[in-house]
């Protein structure tokens, strides 16, 4: 019976970290301590306390367009970048990435787009960078696979890390 009891509270203190699925259990274990002990935050502001100052659209669009002419030149380009209240962070995305395609005349048009979460406007400025990165290698690379993740750490190279504390961030979040 206390096997049973034991695994029950390890069930519910994994159910609290649903953003870091799929990690280590020692690095779960470590989260889950301080979130316990209520120094999560606190670590959070320690090693990413720096606020960004793109506040409004046509700054997140010069930001994420500033990024891709530096590391994707020769893609496609973005027809827009905005923040979006719709997208629900907890539940599913943190930015979307979509391409409408259209008939115009006798010519196929393309429209790239970039959303992200409004949540992260006033998130540290990595978070921000973390997520820019990652939804302009979704212009090049589809899906998740190696050449994604290899073209993140070639746009961020701390890439991992960054998206690591972002699930710790969230986490952060969904307790308070």
């Amino acid at each position: 019976m206390a096997w049973r009891r034991m695994s029950e509270r390890s069930a519910d203190s994994k159910a609290g970290l649903k953003f870091l699925a799929g990690y280590p259990p020692h690095l779960l274990q470590q989260v889950q301590a301080m979130r316990e002990a209520g120094t999560l935050g606190q670590w959070l502001e320690r090693r990413h306390g720096t606020p960004h100052q793109v506040r409004t659209d046509r700054q997140l669009y010069d930001y994420v367009q500033e990024m891709k002419d530096r590391y994707l030149r020769k893609s496609a380009p973005l027809h827009a970048v905005r923040y979006d209240a719709k997208l629900q962070v907890l539940k599913h995305a943190l930015g979307t990435h979509t391409t409408h395609s259209r008939v115009q005349g006798g010519r196929l048009k393309a429209s790239r787009e970039i959303r992200i979460a409004t949540l992260f406007r006033d998130a540290p400025a990595a978070f921000l960078q973390m997520i820019a990165v990652h939804e302009l290698a979704h212009m090049r690379e589809a899906e998740h696979n190696k050449a994604f993740y290899q073209l993140c750490c070639h746009m961020a190279p701390d890439y991992h890390q960054l998206e690591f504390d972002l699930r710790v961030y969230l986490t952060h979040l969904e307790q308070a």
